[in-house]
């Protein structure tokens, strides 16, 4: 690959963000994703890649042990999209995009493949390995899915029998019924909502923390509100940004700058949290830092979407848009597929426990064998049902 494609495909970056897409937010995204991914599949392995580096040892023990701290990310970028065409008229002085369809949207592109996920798990797992004890625990675990309630209690969060990775999306459609009033106050008043959202929030986990049992309290709702709400903040400051700022060699140095240091921030927060032992104080540790991480991610998405070329390119391209087109399926599909193959006993191990004697072979193949069939049960469903449902447009390169 020669400097004329890698300067034309730089150009054509440049030409969808002038269109108001952001192409770097793809690898983000996919990132945010991939991590979550990462984490579940080093708790059923215990692969823990390692490699030496000009002379360092580099170990990925912590960026695995403390992949769920990406969930965060994730709801963050949720608050930022959601809030940038606002942020945009603000910034213009235009009307607001108002609300016409969204719940329609938000409705078409979750709900449709959310129940087709559920039904699934439920037929091919939950009632073959016989997961419910009663009648009553079926039905009801079923209406706090459908109700996207399911996070508020132990018995379809925790203790589900369906698919216990959905809690993240129960927190996010709860958001979603609230984000056009939020919207609204936010651009009538933003430091006011800002400050109540931060409040509830901070209040909120400082109970939390001082619970007997943080199970049920650190992934809500109220726990996440300063994280979607410094998402909308995000959208004021990069809104303002790209209207006043020359995008230069001199901005893309100093935004590249931004990336090292949340980089180097984020890498801080990942080390001391990875540290941490036992699960009450992982959960505790997770919660303390949630504002700080949501800060410096925050200067992440800047710095990336307005850094250099390079790194707009090496984030922004057919293969991260691809990613990001398949990681809401990707997020929903693979700890089920993780979880289901090692029971079954999918692929063969010499030992009974072949992660616990860092049986190679089996943790290698295990993992290819996870990552495939992830990647194609995400690709059909989002490709043959997500997409056409919610008419999307096939990724842009």
């Amino acid at each position: 690959m020669g400097p004329t494609t890698l300067i034309s495909r730089y150009h054509a970056r440049v030409a969808l963000e002038k269109q108001g897409r952001i192409p770097a937010l793809d690898g983000l995204r996919a990132f945010f994703v991939f991590s979550v991914l990462a984490f579940h599949l080093w708790q059923q392995s215990w692969l823990t890649p390692s490699f030496d580096f000009f002379g360092r040892h580099i170990s990925l023990y912590a960026y695995l042990r403390t992949g769920y701290l990406w969930v965060d990310g994730m709801l963050l970028l949720s608050g930022f999209l959601l809030f940038l065409p606002h942020a945009r008229a603000m910034e213009m002085n235009r009307v607001s995009p108002g609300f016409k369809g969204f719940y329609k949207k938000r409705f078409l592109r979750i709900v449709p493949t959310y129940l087709l996920n559920l039904v699934v798990v439920f037929f091919l797992v939950a009632l073959p390995e016989k997961r419910y004890a009663t009648v009553t625990h079926g039905v009801l675990d079923w209406l706090a899915h459908l109700t996207f309630t399911h996070p508020l209690f132990a018995f379809s969060n925790v203790y589900t029998p369906l698919n216990g990775a959905l809690w993240t999306l129960g927190v996010e459609v709860q958001f979603y019924l609230i984000f056009p009033f939020l919207a609204r106050s936010f651009r009538k008043m933003p430091l006011l909502t800002w400050s109540g959202a931060a409040l509830i929030a901070f209040v909120f986990r400082a109970f939390a923390m001082k619970a007997p049992d943080s199970l049920m309290y650190v992934n809500q709702l109220p726990a996440f509100m300063d994280v979607y709400l410094n998402g909308f903040v995000l959208a004021l400051v990069f809104a303002r940004i790209e209207n006043r700022t020359k995008d230069d060699g001199l901005s893309r140095v100093l935004m590249s700058a931004v990336v090292f240091a949340a980089v180097i921030g984020l890498s801080a927060l990942i080390k001391n949290q990875a540290a941490i032992r036992e699960m009450a104080d992982i959960r505790r540790g997770q919660m303390s830092i949630r504002f700080s991480q949501s800060v410096l991610t925050s200067l992440l998405i800047l710095g990336v979407s307005f850094g250099l070329g390079g790194v707009r390119l090496f984030l922004g391209n057919k293969v991260t848009a691809f990613l990001a087109a398949i990681s809401y399926q990707v997020y929903m599909w693979h700890q089920v597929i993780a979880l289901q193959l090692k029971k079954w006993g999918v692929p063969r191990s010499v030992a009974k426990e072949p992660h616990m004697v860092g049986e190679t072979s089996w943790q290698l193949s295990y993992l290819a064998l996870v990552i495939i069939i992830t990647l194609l049960i995400s690709s059909l469903i989002t490709y043959l049902i997500e997409r056409p449902l919610s008419g999307a447009k096939k990724a842009r390169s």
